[in-house]
């Protein structure tokens, strides 16, 4: 019954507030147009409302953002674990310019979709045939801007304790434009929402942790090496057995 009411609760709050936090939204858009080209003000100001709101301040979950120091500033590709659709929520409290890369049917969701395609957040159509290669087109277009671009690398949900595969076209990008890599551990997402939902958790403790940025020269050349060194990363932090077969893993998987 408690998750019951915890669910209708954030609902009802959300369908109140989200309306709020768009009408507030698309002024500050139009107002910025002229000169914020990367929507960054607009990306500030959503990732507050939203980090804030919808996750610091709710009563029973405890939130803690570690590491902001450690974010380079320009171009980069962040990289995080996937457990939850609590994760965005949890990743908009680094505070920081990036580019959100998700699935297309979020896009489709009235005001939260809304808000990201004024952003000019990254869409992939998943199944579809050429939708990684712009995906990656995307993306690298906003690195060379200046921007950083933000990718879950499992590219969906992973079950509690467990780590999927990374693909590999985060780090393809990053080899190719030759810009930093930056880990983020996201831990305790799950403990609200496990994956999409939709019942909620009334008690959960999040963490975000920012881990040192591989620099570009630490990279290599060979993206699926990289992809199983920075996921052997995530086992090591969230004190995970890391399975004997995962660089055949990794090198299995294509884009995204």
């Amino acid at each position: 019954m408690r998750k019951y009411l915890v669910t209708l609760g954030f609902v009802l709050f959300f369908l109140v507030t989200a309306p709020v936090c768009t009408v507030l939204a698309v002024p500050l858009w139009l107002v910025t147009l002229p000169f914020d080209r990367n929507h960054a003000l607009l990306h500030a100001f959503v990732c507050r409302w939203c980090h804030w709101l919808y996750l610091c301040l709710w009563p029973g979950w405890h939130v803690r953002v570690e590491g902001r120091e450690l974010l380079p500033r320009g171009p980069a590709v962040f990289v995080a674990n996937h457990q939850s659709a609590m994760d965005i929520v949890a990743a908009m409290g680094l505070f920081h310019p990036f580019k959100f890369i998700s699935k297309a049917s979020l896009f489709k969701v009235p005001m939260v979709g809304w808000l990201m395609r004024l952003m000019r957040y990254v869409a992939v159509e998943r199944g579809h045939v050429h939708a990684m290669d712009r995906m990656l087109e995307d993306c690298r277009m906003w690195l060379r801007r200046g921007v950083a671009v933000f990718i879950f690398p499992e590219g969906t949900y992973a079950p509690v304790g467990q780590r999927l595969p990374f693909k590999r076209g985060a780090f393809r990008l990053a080899i190719e434009e030759k810009v930093p890599v930056v880990p983020v551990v996201l831990e305790g997402t799950a403990d609200i929402l496990d994956g999409d939902g939709p019942q909620m958790h009334a008690r959960a403790s999040v963490r975000v942790r920012v881990l040192p940025p591989l620099s570009p020269e630490s990279l290599g050349q060979d993206e699926a090496e990289l992809a199983a060194r920075v996921r052997a990363l995530y086992f090591a932090e969230l004190g995970l057995q890391p399975p004997s077969t995962g660089g055949a893993q990794e090198r299995s998987q294509e884009c995204a």
